[in-house]
């Protein structure tokens, strides 16, 4: 039988209330460019919390949420972790957020708590007490893009994202890729959030064959939506298209979008319908829509309590010295910590309407 927790919405509440519960901070947007990726990812944490406390809680305490906005400037975001972890208010953090906001939170909390991160990333960023679940740019994007230019023939790329760190180094990666596969960069645009659509007519003239896109949440639904309206034909490979954000675009109609994540919801796995039942059972059948990045919480937060468990501590210390070889089971199936980060297929998803149709997994 589950027990019932809430996330506690407003952090000062945290502050001022004792607690005798282990609290995790929860970064999470519900605001700007990602706001759209908050309430799915609080229903997989509250799901993970509510899943560990029926099973005694973490090292004999129940859990706590306590959210924080990760969907504000990453400064702000970081002050308001350091706080909380200096007031010894939260023993831990999880999230699914922007790189920047990652990196502006682990520099502030300087390892004095754990920290899970769930969704893609960029590589590298390794610091004490920081481990990774979601997937480098290697094993994210590579195999689509030697789908796309290799089988697909899409020769001539355009690479478009928002200017931030994750595109940055995402983009520095798939040129060299692309240049190895004899492809061309025929052009490349990064824009601060809310321009992505401007790039539109810069992209067209350039014609390519195929553009990577590193635009996230909103941004990303807008340019799908305008490129789609233009009635322009090249293939888009995503690096942050989920479920949510399909439905945001409208559903696709062109046979040309694809996104390349480890987890979908409709993976045809004995692990994914499980959790979607639990998920179901607990939030409802109009919950909002599972998704990669809101199930990457349920990962952080189930791995914080693996973690914790091997090591019979939430010392970072501690933790990092059992990391390696620490597993839990999700949707994406059985994940297992190497080198404080987990390698794990990718499926590569066409949007076909309002679905993603799975075109392969790759290894």
């Amino acid at each position: 039988m589950l027990v019932r927790v809430a996330a506690i919405v407003d952090p000062w509440e945290a502050r001022l209330l004792p607690s005798t519960s282990i609290r995790i901070g929860l970064v999470v947007p519900v605001s700007g460019v990602l706001g759209l990726v908050g309430p799915c990812a609080i229903n997989c944490a509250v799901l993970a919390a509510e899943e560990l406390n029926a099973r005694g809680g973490v090292l004999g305490r129940p859990v706590e949420l306590v959210l924080i906005d990760g969907g504000r400037p990453a400064r702000e975001v970081a002050a308001e972790v350091a706080e909380l972890v200096g007031s010894c208010t939260i023993e831990a953090v999880a999230g699914t957020h922007a790189s920047d906001v990652r990196v502006a939170v682990v520099a502030a909390i300087a390892g004095r708590v754990p920290f899970v991160y769930g969704p893609p990333y960029e590589g590298g960023g390794h610091a004490p007490g920081v481990y990774f679940l979601g997937e480098t740019p290697d094993r994210q994007l590579t195999p689509g893009i030697e789908w796309l230019a290799g089988p697909r023939r899409a020769r001539r790329w355009y690479l478009l994202g928002n200017d931030y760190i994750w595109p940055r180094l995402v983009h520095a990666a798939a040129r060299h890729r692309l240049h190895a596969l004899g492809a061309t960069v025929v052009g490349e645009s990064l824009v601060r959030f809310g321009e992505a659509v401007h790039r539109l007519d810069r992209v067209a003239a350039a014609r390519p064959d195929a553009i990577l896109l590193t635009l996230i949440g909103s941004d990303l639904m807008a340019f799908n939506r305008a490129y789609a309206a233009g009635g322009l034909g090249a293939a888009r490979l995503c690096g942050a298209l989920e479920e949510h954000g399909l439905l945001g675009i409208g559903g696709d109609g062109t046979g040309e979008l694809y996104a390349s994540m480890g987890y979908f919801r409709d993976l045809p796995t004995e692990a994914s319908l499980d959790f979607a039942e639990r998920y179901a059972a607990r939030f409802g059948q109009d919950a909002p829509m599972l998704n990669a990045h809101g199930h990457g919480c349920y990962e952080a937060v189930a791995m914080l309590a693996a973690l914790s468990g091997r090591a019979g501590s939430l010392s970072v210390p501690a933790l990092d010295a059992v990391a390696d070889g620490t597993v839990i089971t999700s949707g994406r199936g059985t994940l297992t910590l190497l080198d404080r980060q987990v390698r794990h297929p990718v499926h590569l998803g066409r949007a076909v309407g309002l679905d993603f149709f799975l075109e392969k997994p790759f290894h």
